[in-house]
């Protein structure tokens, strides 16, 4: 795997490195597109989007696509400019999703576009050793999928609970018993590269901000569903983070009719209510599926079982319900669930928009509520936007500070 990267002239001048942002937005939004095209949608001068386009292009991150060319015979052709991915040898970023029973691994392209991937369960590791089993499967991972010759830009890494992206510290995550946790040096350690961490909920809002539907751009609410319960709220694409980052706790919100006891002392807060730990001991205590692993759960229900169905649709509803409280405060233009039954089976994504149309009073559209724009990827996606959304607001600073980065010892 190489890690050496062209160095970029980084002057204090910061229209050169807002010049570079917007014409790699534009390839991102728009490519293959003409230097022509590329000038018109960002508000740059032609001289300007190719002096953008050459040291883009010298950092590896765009290339010209000649055999796109229309072959009209009238004037010089104008030959298209794309992000380099794929078969035109393009750098990846890799991106782990840690949950609590296991962790899921991805490389991507600069596109987001999962280039490989595998999952670990982790379940059984001291969570004081988790961190050092995880880096050195992450290393391993990228050292096995990383083609010959290409370069790997970062690692990010997407976590529930508390976390503070600016010094990369899992603040509080109380279902992994971790507090105060380095978690960005600990990971850099083993794979040698410049790491970021981001919690899950705020990755995947920046995520659908970089490459799904446009009005997320807008507004945008995310909730996510897991053994975790959190949110991410973004306006005018900016995701909210707050003081000392602690926005997105909506674990304890309460969800309409529910009456289950939650650890904190009362009744139907969200989390309690929702989670794949109760919904997956629930399931085991019934005998439908032997572990409690969410997958083997919807699989049941896939298979025909009533009772794993019949929980599963419960389920939607009280997320639905919560949905629809947070549609009447926050009213965003869009709302994007992560939640597993909904990003595999459309039935349980129709339980949750009737749950919230029927709760909500401000919003009656239920094509406002949507599974991620990946699928069922998004999580090692989103993992992998949290060293991408730099690279794109910033794609000079980001391979000078990448460059600046000793190798690994």
């Amino acid at each position: 795997m190489s890690t050496t990267v062209p160095s970029a002239r980084t002057s204090g001048d910061g229209r050169r490195e807002a010049n570079a942002a917007s014409v790699l937005r534009a390839v991102l939004d728009h490519g293959p597109v003409a230097r022509s095209g590329i000038a018109r949608l960002s508000g740059l001068s032609p001289a300007a989007v190719s002096r953008q386009c050459t040291d883009l292009a010298r950092l590896g991150l765009v290339c010209e696509v000649p055999e796109l060319v229309a072959a009209s015979g009238v004037g010089r052709p104008q030959i298209p400019v794309d992000l380099r991915t794929g078969g035109a040898g393009g750098p990846l970023v890799a991106g782990m999703h840690i949950g609590v029973p296991g962790a899921d691994f991805g490389l991507t392209d600069l596109r987001g576009t999962v280039v490989a991937r595998r999952q670990l369960r982790h379940d059984g590791i001291p969570t004081a050793d988790l961190p050092d089993h995880l880096g050195r499967a992450l290393a391993r991972f990228i050292a096995e999928h990383t083609p010959a010759g290409a370069r790997v830009l970062g690692a990010g890494a997407a976590i529930g609970g508390w976390v503070a992206p600016e010094t990369g510290t899992v603040v509080r995550h109380d279902a992994l018993g971790w507090h105060q946790r380095p978690l960005a040096a600990e990971l850099r350690r083993h794979t040698g590269l410049p790491v970021r961490v981001d919690n899950h909920a705020r990755a995947v809002a920046q995520s659908e901000l970089l490459f799904g539907r446009t009005e997320a751009r807008r507004s945008l609410l995310h909730l996510f569903v897991g053994n975790v319960v959190d949110a991410a709220l973004s306006i005018a694409g900016v995701v909210h983070s707050g003081p000392r980052s602690g926005a997105g706790d909506v674990s304890h919100l309460p969800v309409p009719e529910s009456r289950v006891a939650c650890p904190c002392g009362r009744t139907g807060c969200l989390e309690a209510t929702v989670s794949d730990t109760r919904l997956t001991r629930r399931a085991v205590e019934q005998g439908i599926i032997p572990d409690a692993h969410i997958g083997l759960l919807v699989d049941a229900a896939a298979a025909g079982d009533g009772r794993a169905d019949a929980l599963l649709r419960e389920r939607a509803q009280a997320v639905g319900r919560a949905t629809g409280l947070l549609l009447d405060v926050l009213n965003p233009d869009l709302v994007v669930v992560t939640e597993t039954s909904s990003t595999l089976q459309p039935e349980y994504l129709e339980e949750i928009r009737t749950a919230a149309i029927g709760h909500a009073h401000v919003c009656d559209d239920p094509a406002r509520i949507q599974i991620p724009h990946a699928g069922p990827p998004i999580l090692v996606v989103a993992a992998a936007t949290i060293v991408l959304d730099p690279l794109y607001k910033s794609p000079l600073q980001a391979f000078a500070d990448t460059a600046a980065l000793p190798s690994p010892a």
